[in-house]
């Protein structure tokens, strides 16, 4: 048995620019960090002696005979892509919901991607699982997602994470003064506001207004610099983070009318009356969790405004992800050399030239 656990992430600015349709021309970059919150797969080769072949368990169980069966895309994707041929039962749990803007679905893809490799007893980079899920993603699956989460799962930790148009990245842990860290944190509050949405019917809005709001994306990818300025500068006041929150918030909602709605507007007006400085939907918009910047001494009073929403407290993690449980012992059947393989066959020709994220080019540390 193979048990990986994989981060959720938050986004605080240059979303947006992580989309290949923004980087193969201009240089993306966003500012992020993990948190614990994990996504957990469990995942064993399943002894042949059911009707079905395969088994997943989600928020639906799917009992199938043949992996082209398989409904849930990134699980039919990503066993096809890792070229599985024996049986496996899969489960996810997870620790927030889904749907709700902190990476989930890329979360979910990297933690498979880690536990099949581990089933076949490999131990991959957290670039390769990293470029692995963006390939599955973006152009298996052929999803609208951009490529921060897949990067930011895979590493964990908070970075300031690069993408060029030559489809490398970068990623630069983010040294920082334990205090102002600390400071950073005792910042920031998390709620739920009980609304999901499908992120890649947002992004995919996103995508196509990509030409029209080039001057807003170029202020976004901007503002991943005065952020880091305002981090590492002991001068300047932390409360500039959550302003600049602020603004990034007002120029996401120009990128698509799709982002908010009347609904969220009423959730962070009122927070603002009560006393937040700043703050953002997490992920492309529409729902899920709301980030928001507030002085410790004004949080009392923004609960109590949002006393209908769900708080969730959390802090910044450093793992990316990990496999937990190893196992291997338990497995029950030994796989046919064939099957050590991955299968790329699976991958359009233009995918191995387009989105080939070179493991030297990373200049990160491997958590």
């Amino acid at each position: 048995m193979i048990i990986s656990r994989t981060p959720f992430r938050i986004s605080f600015f240059g979303g947006g620019t992580d989309y290949p349709g923004w980087y193969k021309e201009n240089e993306g970059a966003v500012l992020a960090t993990t948190i614990d919150k994990y996504c957990y797969i469990t995942c064993r080769y399943l002894p042949p002696f059911f009707e079905h072949k395969h088994r997943i368990v989600y928020s639906k169980i799917e009992s199938v005979k043949d992996v082209s069966e398989i409904q849930h895309p990134s699980v039919k994707a990503t066993l096809q892509f890792m070229n599985i041929k024996d049986g496996l039962e899969i489960h996810h749990d997870g620790d927030l919901p889904k749907m709700t803007g902190l990476g989930s679905s890329s979360a979910f893809t990297v933690g498979l991607l880690h536990a099949l490799y581990a089933l076949k007893g490999m131990m991959p980079t957290k670039a390769q699982l990293a470029h692995d899920a963006i390939k599955i993603e973006q152009d298996i699956i052929k999803e609208y997602v951009g490529s921060q989460d897949q990067v930011l799962a895979s590493f964990g930790g908070f970075n300031k994470i690069i993408f060029n148009n030559t489809y490398t990245f970068q990623i630069n842990p983010i040294i920082i003064n334990s205090d102002k860290l600390l400071l950073l944190q005792k910042h920031l509050m998390f709620f739920f506001t009980g609304f999901s949405r499908y992120a890649s019917d947002i992004a995919k809005s996103k995508v196509e207004n990509i030409d029209k709001k080039r001057h807003e994306l170029w202020i976004i990818r901007q503002m991943v610099e005065e952020a880091l300025t305002i981090l590492n500068n002991e001068s300047r006041d932390i409360t500039e983070f959550g302003k600049l929150l602020h603004e990034s918030w007002k120029l996401k909602k120009s990128l698509s009318d799709k982002v908010s709605n009347p609904d969220i507007d009423s959730i962070y007006d009122a927070a603002q009356s009560a006393g937040a400085i700043g703050g953002k939907l997490i992920g492309a918009g529409g729902g899920g969790f709301m980030l928001l910047f507030a002085r410790p001494e004004d949080q009392q009073k923004i609960k109590e405004k949002l006393n209908k929403l769900l708080l969730v407290p959390f802090k910044f993690e450093n793992n990316g992800t990990q496999i937990i449980v190893y196992q291997p012992e338990d497995l029950g059947i030994v796989s046919n050399n064939s099957d050590n393989e991955i299968n790329k066959e699976n991958i359009p020709q233009k995918t191995k030239k387009k989105v080939k994220i070179k493991e030297e080019s990373c200049s990160a540390q491997t958590l």
